[in-house]
């Protein structure tokens, strides 16, 4: 599924226009994307935990060449799943 499709879906349970279901999504997208931004985390009860964890600098190697590279520090989301998100999977 893509975000097209996820607009589709929201459109048809909700009732309301493609258009609105668009605007939904992107609200939703936005308000996790600006929470993380701000190191803060977004927790949606039997769904899941969006957080932003810290990966430290650290010594890498380019494959091609073999050659040693410096990796920076750096912020990435992370998402951990709730039980019911789980559950449904399997």
């Amino acid at each position: 599924m893509n975000k097209g499709d996820l607009i589709d879906a929201v459109a048809a349970s909700t009732g309301s226009s493609k258009a609105d279901a668009g605007r939904a999504v992107d609200a939703v997208t936005s308000a996790i994307a600006g929470e993380l931004g701000g190191g803060g985390s977004v927790s949606l009860v039997g769904f899941g935990t969006f957080s932003v964890s810290h990966r430290a600098a650290r010594q890498g190697r380019n494959p091609a060449t073999g050659e040693s590279i410096w990796i920076n520090a750096s912020n990435v989301p992370k998402f951990k799943a709730g039980k019911a998100l789980k559950a449904a999977c399997n």
